[in-house]
């Protein structure tokens, strides 16, 4: 993410264990916190929910450096951007953080939500295959929170986030089970081979399903209706991942490997609970 900063320090700074309690964001954030806690003047950092970060400096006023700091934070992602520092103070609000997810909205509101991938629209009716060989689509998977999760055994990052996409899927299906469905999606290459690594390396135990890609040419998938979709249109880089809501609904989405997927744990926690709360008083 970018970010504006003095080239000139002082010497008052920001308590410096804070730098490595920062969640979700990137080593480079973490490296730009600990310039944000020497820069002069006013000044904020703020960070989103799957990574997204912005800080400022040399504001005028401490409302002036909040106010544009998460204007800028926000024009980087769609998440909801939060302060986690103000000048030399950590504001961060560790308990309201796995509520960012939310506004989730009634059955009711749900039925009136558009179609796409961004956030509050009802994702695409993708189609797989299952382990034994039958179609499944997203909506027949209504009622529980849903995470798709694309990915190819020829993208190095893809590889790089699966120990801990693993340890993420045991916790889900240790605690959530009756909650979340978890659904892998390769692209770009038959079944086979995906499925062939995964066992190579020990990650079978990861709920992976076949796409219905066939070879590395293939570029579409199918939809429940018959209708092909391009894969980038659901994933602009490899990996690509999506949460949605009871009602299929995008309540998270994310470009690119997750550095550390029990992050986000906190997260499912939240959104089970609150999704079933919506739910339940829609009716």
């Amino acid at each position: 993410m970018m970010a504006l900063y003095a080239s000139v320090y002082t010497a008052q700074a920001v308590e410096p264990d804070k730098v490595q309690d920062i969640p979700h964001v990137s080593a480079k954030a973490k490296e730009h916190f600990q310039q944000y806690q020497y820069a002069p003047g006013h000044k904020a950092f703020a960070i989103a929910p799957g990574g997204a970060w912005y800080w400022m400096s040399e504001l005028e006023s401490e409302v002036e450096a909040k106010q544009q700091t998460l204007k800028n934070c926000q024009s980087q992602t769609q998440q909801k951007c939060v302060l986690y520092a103000l000048n030399n103070r950590i504001v961060f609000d560790a308990d309201s953080w796995p509520g960012l997810w939310a506004p989730y909205v009634s059955n009711e509101a749900a039925s009136k939500a558009a179609d796409g991938v961004n956030l509050g629209q009802r994702f695409p009716d993708l189609v797989w295959s299952n382990k034994q060989g039958k179609q499944v689509s997203v909506s027949d998977l209504k009622g529980k929170l849903t995470i798709v999760h694309f990915w190819g055994s020829w993208c190095p990052p893809c590889m790089r986030e699966f120990p801990s996409l693993k340890q993420f899927y045991a916790e889900i299906k240790k605690h959530y089970s009756a909650d979340v469905e978890m659904v892998m999606l390769q692209l770009r290459e038959p079944f086979n081979d995906s499925k062939q690594w995964a066992e190579q390396y020990g990650f079978t135990s990861l709920p992976l399903f076949d796409s219905g890609v066939k070879d590395t040419d293939t570029t579409e998938l199918m939809l429940k209706d018959g209708r092909k979709i391009r894969d980038r249109t659901l994933a602009r880089v490899f990996p690509s991942t999506y949460v949605l809501d009871r009602n299929g609904l995008v309540i998270f989405s994310h470009n690119g490997p997750v550095h550390d997927w029990l992050e986000y744990v906190a997260f499912i926690d939240h959104a089970v609970k609150a999704t079933a709360k919506t739910n339940s008083s829609s009716h």
